[in-house]
Order: C-alpha cells, then structure tokens, then sequence
C-alpha cells in the first residue's frame, strides 16, 4: 500500500481546500468524485470504494488513482478523513440527537419544524471560524458599496439582508434580476466592493454568473450557501455554509435568515457611530413621511 506523502491533505478542511484549488484541472470523473466527497462526506465515510464508484458512475481503479493524486494512501486515506469530519461534528450533533427519534416517531409538525430549525441554527454558526466571520463583517461595513443577490427561494433572505445593510450604511444594492436588467444591476460593480451570493441546490444559473462576474471586477466575495460542492464555495473570498433541512420536502431558510441577521449585527458593531447616525436619519425621515401607524391614546 503507498504511503502518505508529507504534502497530503491532514484534515478533511485541508481537503476541501485542495479539492478547490483543483477545480478547473480536474477532469469529469474527477470532479464527480470531488463534489460527492465535498457534499456528503458522513456518507463517503461509510462507503465501500465499489460503492462510491457507483454512485458517481466511475470505475473502481478510477477513485483509487483521484485519492491518490491527492497524495493519500488510496482510498482509504480518503474515507479516514471523511470519518475524521464525523468526529469532529460529533459533539455537537449529539446535541440534537432527539431530531432523528423526533422524525422516526412521527412527532407533532410544529415540534418537528422547531427542532430541524435549532439544528440548522446551530450547525451553521458552529461551522464559521470566528476570523473569517470579523474579516466578512469588515469587508461588508467598509466597502465602497454593497451587492446582495439571491434569487427564487434564496431572495427572501438576500432581500432582508440587503434591507439590513442599508440601514447601516450607504451605497447597499440588491440586486434581483428584475425585468431582464441584470447587466445594469451588475454594472455598478466595482474592485472596491462587496458582492455577496446568496444560493442553494438548485443553484440559480445567474447568481452563479453573477458571482464570477463579480470577483473578475475585483470585488470582495461572500457566498451564503449549502456545502463545500456549491459552485459559489470556489469563487468566494469568504464562505459560510448554511444548513437547509426542513421536516418536508420543503427546505428551510430559518438559518439563512438568523445568518443574515448576524452579520447586520456585526456590522452595525463595525460601524459603531456611524450606524447610528445613518439609523437616526432613517428614523426622521420614517417620521416625516408618516410611514408607521401610531395607535391612538
């Protein structure tokens, strides 16, 4: 059996990592091989190299020689460190370890919603490393301007979090790709700004677009999306990986929102006394214009 090479990925992060860098070089079976590993690594991490083999519709020499052009001993240099991301995850899925027997049992829906949410709520925010999160939130309070795109299911959060920024500071855009005018929105982009994407599977074709448009402008990239095989992972200066299980059919955009609300945290902390001023102005011309319904005395 070969070796491990000294320069091969030690972790299943450092995994990821070289999978990206390797994007564009991989060939087909290769980059099918790639996006099932980065996508469903508990499932990897159990199957058998036939297995995964068929899943992807590869050969079986075929997954050997892509784990070993990444300097690992073969396959099962690749499942170990797929297991060794279950272990990591460990402690905090035993925290929610009720979901599966709350799921099996039926359970009431609303329980049901509840518990899919907080699990989602706190996977994806155990997910941020705490400098990639304040190198995000600066890059969202002190650029030019800020481009908040998402679309079909993912514009409701992109939509608050636009909504948010703006309440924080000037120049935020978000851009919905209304009426075919997408080239115009994606116009005002420029080296000095933020455009963050906002997608998941399926991943809408124009924000994929719009995202490398983006990063060839020299703009900042964040990606909200749903795991390390989206194609927005591999443009992105910062991603976060947000988890979308819902009870049904239906996906859930609860930690996409609670994300969302975060980073405007964030970035009104980033901004301190400038958030407040442009909150205060907001709140004058909110007043002139009537805007709310005071109850009566």
């Amino acid at each position: 059996m070969a070796s491990t090479s000294p320069s091969a990925p030690q972790t299943f992060d450092e995994l990821l990592a070289e999978l990206r860098r390797r994007a564009t070089s991989l060939t087909p079976s290769q980059r099918r091989l790639a996006d099932q590993v980065m996508a469903d690594p508990e499932g990897v991490a159990f199957m058998t190299v036939s297995e995964l083999a068929n899943s992807v519709g590869v050969n079986e020499a075929t997954v050997v020689r892509f784990a070993s052009s990444l300097g690992l001993d073969g396959y099962p240099g690749l499942s170990r460190l797929c297991r060794q991301q279950l272990r990591d995850q460990a402690q905090l899925l035993h925290r929610y370890n009720n979901l599966e027997q709350l799921t099996a049992e039926g359970g009431d829906p609303l329980e049901r919603a509840v518990a899919f949410d907080q699990a989602n709520i706190a996977r994806t925010f155990a997910r941020i490393p705490s400098a990639t999160w304040q190198e995000a939130v600066s890059t969202l309070a002190k650029s030019s301007s800020v481009h908040v795109m998402g679309l079909r299911k993912c514009h409701a959060p992109a939509y608050l979090l636009g909504y948010l920024l703006g309440m924080l500071r000037e120049e935020v855009h978000t851009v919905t790709a209304a009426a075919g005018n997408l080239t115009d929105e994606l116009r005002r982009v420029g080296p000095d700004d933020c455009f963050v994407a906002v997608s998941i599977h399926r991943y809408s074709a124009e924000t994929v677009t719009a995202l490398r448009w983006a990063r060839s402008r020299g703009a900042r990239c964040l990606a909200l999306t749903d795991n390390p095989a989206s194609p927005l992972a591999t443009m992105a200066h910062y991603t976060f990986y947000v988890d979308a299980a819902g009870p049904s059919v239906l996906r859930s955009m609860t930690a996409f929102t609670a994300l969302a609300q975060a980073l405007a945290t964030g970035v009104a902390q980033e901004r301190g006394l400038e958030a407040r001023s442009t909150l205060l102005q907001e709140e004058e011309l909110l007043g002139q214009f009537g805007v709310y319904v005071t109850p009566e005395d």
